[in-house]
């Protein structure tokens, strides 16, 4: 006996004014209690078509579909007032950037039952039903967390609130736009423990968007990838991953770093291609190895390929069997004799009228020239703090300093120009790292002049060669930071710092935002710059699949302290630390997700089956 989907999408697609598609063709089914998840790269429509499931389309697009159903309601169809009802009681959404999606005035409590009362049952009290979100998303119940404003929560609160908001008024479906990106792997490990019990227990059918391919293995039942507004491969998770029908799906996995198996990298050539590119056949034939002079003149059918899986490509039986072999590769680079930087019993605080925070303590470490030294922990471990007391952005309250066998001055503008050229500094979030009034041509040039003293002529010859490698097409320094997707503004923020020529690049989350095809090139790029030039990096993140990848050593912060460190084979193969250990247990694996079973209820932790935790019946 068939069962209905839940969600139920036909021929959906979403076009600009101009006629121009973004989204062509996507049909979708998901199940009450299945996981499907979305891949692709930037630009690909994933986040478009995810918000089209709700009737919702940005200024200057349209959306046309067959049909867009909710547990049998039709969505397709209605003008947005109209939508207002079923969005919230049939299908929720939760944003990628938490901390653009809360309103900064607004404190929690009262944003939550906003929502609940615009979606109100009969009989149920909202100050109940925000008291049981809460729960469900494992944050305290306390008056005074409700009496707090976003700003006054970390990233990973802030995202749990945006989960709990969606959990409020039970939904049928939910939407998760990368609700992990740039979260720490123990508080991602607790989010994907909240949606495998939701999707387990309580049959809420959910779309996962994400271009991390080791948390699609781990808790999606199905994947879809996209490429150019269209699905290109559809099917069951271990199908897709394991034995992969086109060449795109492949160039995605060999790009994607693995605790479990490291290895190197494999960038796919080219760029994405995006919304408005003219293509005549398919979209991924300028970036195929495997193409043929009809993938230019013709796009290919999603056909069979397998039980339930579906390719959109005329070569997938000519395409080899998938081969990652395990090997643990060496970094490309070892450090060069001597110490760039040096780091010694670093103590930095945060400081307020009522209170001081300690949150580095007795920090010591150098960073050899050439070398790649990792910092990881989760969030609140002091990571960023530190990487900004070595830019000369936040004052040290204790310890020493030194570059290049030079004292270094605590603040940037203490020190030399040279210095400030030799050690720069790549933000985790570009929205925020970025001048939205200066175009992507201003922003590279700038340090071009003001710390290299070139000429225009020269200047905008190296704005180009930069843009080249950071894999962004040349015709994007025209553009604004508005104009672009996050993976952009983040590769911009990596062309403004390489911008300089330095000698040490601080790297704070800087792959957190990107596609793992984006990420394999920049982390391909890095390598190229320490074994050519020297490059030593400072490189901070949350992901210790990239770590295994690039790091020579690495050190384990938790509460501000070194817990652990070594070399980075070492430290992760066979960790001594309980801390250390805690980290690798939370940390996705696409090797070892892909080639196990799907989990099962059985395996959700015990902390997470009280029912009273949950606001669905």
């Amino acid at each position: 006996m068939n069962v209905p989907p839940v969600l139920r999408v036909r021929e959906l697609s979403v076009s600009l004014t101009d006629g121009a598609p973004i989204v062509d063709g996507v049909s979708l089914d998901v199940a009450a209690g299945e996981v499907l998840g979305l891949v692709g790269e930037s630009g690909s429509g994933k986040t478009t078509t995810a918000l089209a499931l709700l009737g919702y389309a940005r200024p200057g697009a349209r959306i046309r579909a067959e049909e867009i159903s909710v547990a049998g309601e039709r969505l397709d169809g209605r003008d947005e007032a109209a939508l207002r009802a079923p969005r919230g009681r049939l299908i929720s959404y939760v944003p990628q950037d938490p901390g653009g999606a809360l309103n900064p005035s607004s404190r929690i409590g009262a944003a939550l039952a906003d929502v609940v009362c615009a979606h109100a049952r009969d009989g149920e009290p909202p100050a109940e039903v925000v008291e049981s979100a809460l729960r469900a998303a494992e944050l305290p119940t306390e008056p005074e967390f409700a009496r707090r404003f976003p700003h006054q929560l970390s990233g990973g609160q802030q995202q749990r609130v945006c989960i709990a908001a969606a959990l409020a008024c039970r939904p049928r479906v939910l939407v998760l736009d990368e609700p992990t990106t740039g979260l720490d792997v123990l508080t991602q490990e607790r989010i994907l423990a909240q949606i495998e019990d939701l999707r387990a227990r309580h049959r809420v059918a959910m779309v996962y968007v994400t271009h991390d391919l080791a948390v699609i293995a781990q808790v999606a039942d199905r994947v879809a990838v996209m490429y150019g507004g269209r699905i290109i491969e559809q099917g069951p998770v271990a199908s897709v991953l394991t034995r992969p029908r086109h060449p795109y799906t492949r160039g995605l996995i060999t790009s994607t770093p693995d605790l479990t198996a490291p290895r190197r990298l494999q960038a796919m050539p080219g760029v994405a291609a995006g919304p408005g590119d003219a293509v005549s056949g398919c979209a991924f034939e300028p970036r195929c190895a495997a193409r043929v002079d009809r993938c230019a003149t013709a796009v290919p059918v999603l056909e069979p390929v397998g039980p339930g899986h579906d390719a959109r490509c005329f070569r997938w039986r000519d395409l080899k069997p998938l081969e990652l072999p395990a090997l643990k590769a060496a970094p490309v680079a070892n450090g060069r004799a001597g110490a760039l930087l040096e780091v010694a019993g670093l103590r930095a605080e945060h400081r307020s009228r009522r209170e001081r925070v300690v949150v580095a303590e007795d920090v010591s470490f150098a960073v050899d020239r050439g070398a790649c030294v990792a910092l990881v922990g989760e969030s609140g471990s002091g990571k960023t703090t530190i990487a900004r007391v070595i830019a000369g952005l936040h004052p040290p309250h204790g310890g020493s300093l030194r570059f290049a066998d030079a004292p270094l001055a605590a603040r940037a503008r203490h020190r030399t120009l040279d210095q400030r050229r030799r050690i720069q500094i790549v933000f985790q979030n570009p929205a925020d790292a970025l001048n939205p009034r200066h175009d992507v041509r201003a922003i590279v040039a700038r340090p071009i002049r003001q710390l290299r003293g070139l000429g225009r002529a020269g200047t905008d010859a190296e704005v180009g060669r930069l843009l080249d490698q950071v894999r962004l097409p040349r015709r994007i320094a025209d553009r604004y930071p508005g104009e672009l997707s996050g993976g952009e503004r983040q590769r911009v923020g990596i062309a403004r710092a390489l911008a300089a020529n330095p000698d040490l690049i601080v790297c704070d989350e800087i792959t957190s935002a990107l596609d793992v095809s984006v990420q394999a090139a920049i982390l391909e790029l890095l390598a190229e710059l320490r074994a050519e030039l020297g490059l030593s990096l400072l490189f901070i993140t949350h992901d210790l699949g990239v770590v295994a990848t690039i790091a020579d050593q690495v050190l384990v912060l938790e509460h501000g302290r070194i817990r652990e460190r070594g070399p980075t084979a070492t430290v992760l193969d066979a960790p001594e630390h309980a801390y250390t250990q805690r980290l690798l247990a939370a940390a996705p694996s696409l090797h070892a997700a892909a080639h196990t079973t799907t989990t099962t209820p059985a395996s959700i932790p015990d902390r997470l089956m009280d029912d009273s935790k949950f606001p669905f019946p």
